[in-house]
């Protein structure tokens, strides 16, 4: 596990999601990236029984609060259950099974479960996953995720970081992850990981449904 940066690219102008994924597979593979197998992730939104959960993603009423129970092929052994802008708390997976015994206190908003698919490309030191965004059956965005496999301190590798996520991304590759102000010399693990895929899952949720109620106007 290295240095890792989640970020969301923009579909190309006049493509699909999945022409855009083409797209960004093809540059990697021309600069030598090799395939290296599959990966997910993927994320289920629960929240506090008795909240009402909105159209807009978030809690109606006092007591609201969201609660994201994730998973990854990364980690097959782990559950990840965060709050939004809150802690970040990695168990095993028998998490999943007291979420169940817990549905007095949190009921699983089925709706907004979203997930992340896509293929792993080795370059060089650097492990990249490119993804597609799925909630439901629909296709809702792309997500790239590129670790510095050798380093495990963001602020020693971030320039390096940058400059290759710029040779395949070009104008999309993203400005310093939020997570990393608090990591700069710290040692970086799994669970910012997950919260980078959070606060990107979430962008996207809010994205679709933006773009749904534009619609209904």
């Amino acid at each position: 596990m290295g240095v890792t940066c989640v970020t969301q690219v923009p579909l190309a102008e006049g493509k699909s999601v999945q022409q855009t994924v083409e797209l960004l597979t093809r540059k990697l593979e021309q600069l030598g990236a090799e395939k290296q197998g599959t990966f997910y992730v993927d994320c289920e939104t629960y929240h506090t029984a008795g909240a009402n959960v909105g159209g807009t993603g978030t809690c109606k009423g006092q007591s609201g609060k969201l609660l994201y129970i994730m998973h990854s092929s990364e980690h097959p052994l782990s559950t990840f259950a965060l709050f939004e802008n809150g802690p970040c708390l990695v168990a095993d997976q028998n998490l999943d099974v007291l979420m169940i015994k817990l549905k007095g206190f949190f009921q699983n908003a089925k709706a907004n479960k979203m997930e992340t698919r896509g293929t792993r490309y080795q370059y060089c030191d650097f492990l990249v996953k490119i993804g597609t965004v799925t909630m439901g059956q629909s296709g809702r965005g792309i997500s790239v995720e590129v670790d510095y496999c050798p380093c495990a301190v963001p602020g020693d590798c971030w320039n390096l970081m940058m400059e290759f996520m710029q040779s395949f991304m070009g104008t999309h590759a993203p400005s310093v992850p939020p997570v990393f102000s608090s990591k700069h010399d710290a040692l970086y693990t799994p669970a910012d990981t997950m919260v980078q895929y959070m606060e990107l899952l979430n962008k996207i949720r809010k994205q679709q449904q933006g773009t749904v109620a534009g619609m209904r106007l």
